[in-house]
């Protein structure tokens, strides 16, 4: 029998309906009835592309005796952390100051009041390797519960009180260019020359990290800070943690050199990762990032992307209950596809052998360059590309025979505002009208589907049904998402919502003291404590986007109180900053932007015209991370609606003797406008002279 989760819509959750573990989903019938019973709570969050997460439940619990043990001792929750990740980012707090780690699964016992008094990640079913069975764990936390309650009451509410000043941020010191310059001097020691990349294994992308970077290169030309970059992406995209069939990231690397991931994709990590190449082949012209982009593009809107517009959260790593199956070849399986001249040279360039380099079979990477390979082929390089590119459409149509791996369907607002940004800049940065056209789809679809009719977001969708009160990082992401997506489309509307956005966190999330924002809204379910979130993970700060949304929106429509909330979350996070730049990279990324100099660019055309529609293309191509776009139409018919935000902006912004006109401004301060091509790139090569690395 189906137990409390069956009408859930969250697939983790549904994974675990079936569960002789008597599981109810977080909500007032769990909670009530556990302060009525005076049971403690077992909380157990994880998510659908977890594969320890999957090991759990089929050793523990699907396990009949251990169920019975959860069932008649404690009030069993399941949570899906990427549903409700107020919770998680509580509850992991909490198992890191009591066991110095995390992660997924995330085992957590609560008193009925929901303070957390014990804690862990996975457990085996029983003692094993030096490790407690999760039998004893639920026997040891009962026996504690019934026989030194009064004790177990009063360690809670020492680490809740804990856990409540972990957030308590005040502003200190300045907002000054040398927090730039101590992260990267930190970025240089733990930077990998050989693998690229931060540290050792396991290895993560870590893109705000690799975009600071770019834009620090940018900032003060330091050729070490580009190199880092370069170095980190080109062997990214040559290891096993890129799919070289179907593009797209896996989550992160298990070794130092990219070669064996964790299998599973993340939307959240593909969109960073497209932008992060995107900002090098703006800044290097290096024609390979735009190849990556384009490919991981092509399959998020293959694999992942909902026919009504919302993109998916992720991919598991497992399929037929083998992590990693669905992308590992053995050189047999080249030879039935591609016969065997086809097939031995693709397995020399993308490393199959008889021995394998991963379980006995093989992860495609590529340990040499395609230049390198050709020389030793002794064939030419186009040639080389040309047999290859053969090879992975035969390859790629017979891997889609495969039984494919576990896919989290639900649409996360936050996720997409992170890909609605990278779709709607690749496609104008590499003139694919299809990318901004998938980022506007997407961006209407979660302003048609996910809001309610006062204007306030809802979290998450899937089938049809939204629910779950919006965070502040739904608001901050999409947020930035609508600003590059008026960028890309000069659609005013889009930065009309964008403003609206920023106008519920400033009235909804605000810290009254001024030191930021919190991540739940002031009407919003209270926990045992009201959060604040500073620290990058896998995905950016809270904070930090709003920083960045607010400083983008600010240079836009002139609200200086924009500007100053943004400054207000920067000086609330400075200290974390100086102490911790590899957590508070995308808040320095802000402060970048915010530092200036900051251009107001203003180009006043014709999008009929082909001369003007040139202007507008020099205009993204250029790596200018320090500017806001906005575009004044000189002819209304066709052009879409412009946004009243941006009335001080425009003002006086007109066309001049018939051709595009550019207007580069700082702090509403323009200079002489460049009118015609020639001068609009003239303009631009003051600011970013084209042709560095060719």
């Amino acid at each position: 029998m189906p137990n409390h989760l069956a009408s859930e819509t969250s697939p983790y959750l549904l994974q675990h309906k079936n569960n002789p573990v008597d599981w109810y989903p977080w909500g007032a019938e769990a909670l009530e009835r556990a302060k009525k019973e005076q049971k403690p709570i077992f909380l157990s969050i994880g998510y659908s592309a977890c594969h320890w997460c999957h090991v759990m439940e089929h050793e523990s619990f699907e396990n009949e005796e251990i169920a019975k043990s959860l069932n008649e001792k404690f009030i069993c929750i399941k949570v899906d952390r990427e549903e409700r990740p107020d919770l998680d980012q509580l509850y992991m707090n909490a198992v890191q100051r009591l066991t110095g780690r995390g992660g997924w699964p995330m085992s957590v016992f609560l008193t009925p009041d929901q303070k957390p008094f014990y804690a862990g990640t996975y457990w085996p079913p029983h003692a094993q390797r030096g490790m407690p069975g999760f039998d004893q764990v639920i026997a040891s936390v009962s026996k504690a519960w019934e026989e030194n309650r009064k004790e177990v009451v009063t360690m809670s509410d020492r680490l809740t009180a804990d856990l409540a000043k972990l957030d308590q941020s005040e502003a200190a010191g300045e907002i000054d260019e040398e927090l730039i310059v101590a992260a990267v001097v930190h970025f240089r020691k733990t930077f990998d020359r050989t693998h690229g990349g931060f540290g050792g294994a396991p290895k993560f992308p870590s893109p705000m990290i690799l975009q600071l970077l770019l834009r620090h290169w940018h900032r003060k030309r330091e050729q070490s800070s580009l190199d880092m970059v370069r170095i980190t992406l080109d062997r990214m995209a040559a290891g096993g943690i890129y799919d070289h069939l179907g593009g797209g990231f896996a989550r992160y690397s298990v070794d130092a050199r990219w070669l064996v991931p964790h299998f599973e994709k993340m939307l959240y990590d593909n969109a960073q990762l497209v932008a992060t190449y995107l900002e090098a082949f703006q800044a290097t012209g290096h024609e390979d990032y735009a190849r990556v982009v384009r490919e991981t593009l092509d399959y998020t809107l293959r694999d992942m992307t909902d026919t009504a517009g919302g993109f998916y959260s992720t991919e598991d790593a497992d399929s037929e209950g083998v992590e990693g199956k669905f992308y590992t070849w053995k050189p047999a399986d080249l030879r039935e596809v591609l016969g065997e001249e086809a097939a031995e040279t693709f397995a020399r360039v993308y490393d199959v052998t008889d021995a394998g380099n991963f379980e006995h079979t093989n992860i495609l990477n590529l340990p040499k360059t395609l230049k390198q390979q050709a020389k030793l082929l002794g064939i030419e390089l186009e040639e080389l590309k040309k047999q290859l590119a053969e090879s992975q459409a035969k390859l790629f149509a017979a891997r889609e025979q495969r039984i494919h791996p576990h896919k989290d369907d639900k649409v996360l607002v936050a996720w997409n505002g992170l890909m609605i940004d990278a779709m709607a800049r690749a496609g104008a940065v590499l003139a694919e009208p299809r990318y901004v056209e998938a980022a506007a789809k997407a961006a209407d679809f979660l302003l048609e589907e996910l809001r309610k009719t006062d204007g306030r977001l809802l979290h998450t969708w899937r089938h049809g049904q939204a629910k779950i009160d919006a965070y502040l990082d739904d608001y901050t992401y999409l947020a930035n998402g609508l600003v590059s997506l008026y960028e890309s489309t000069f659609e005013g509307r889009y930065l009309d919502e964008a403003v609206a956005l920023v106008e519920v966190v400033l009235d909804k999330f605000s810290d009254n003291d001024g030191n930021g924002f919190y991540y739940t809204a002031d009407d919003q379910e209270a926990l045992i404590v009201r959060g604040k979130d500073f620290l990058d993970n896998a995905v950016p700060s809270g904070n930090a986007m709003a920083a960045m949304a607010l400083v983008r929106l600010g240079k836009m429509t002139g609200r200086q109180n924009y500007l100053d909330a943004a400054r207000s979350a920067m000086l609330a996070a400075a200290d974390l900053m100086r102490r911790a730049p590899s957590a508070t990279a995308q808040m320095l990324i802000a402060v970048d932007l915010r530092l200036g100099p900051t251009y107001e660019m203003v180009l006043a055309g014709d999008l009929a015209d082909e001369t003007s529609r040139t202007a507008v293309a020099e205009l993204h191509r250029r790596y200018l991370p320090n500017k806001v776009l906005v575009f004044a139409a000189a002819n209304q018919q066709g052009a879409a609606k412009p946004s009243e935000a941006l009335a001080d902006l425009l003002l006086g912004k007109s066309m001049l003797k018939d051709a595009p006109t550019l207007y580069v401004c700082e702090g509403f301060t323009c200079q002489a406008p460049a009118q015609g091509l020639e001068e609009i790139t003239h303009a631009l090569d003051e600011l970013m002279p084209q042709g560095l690395f060719d």
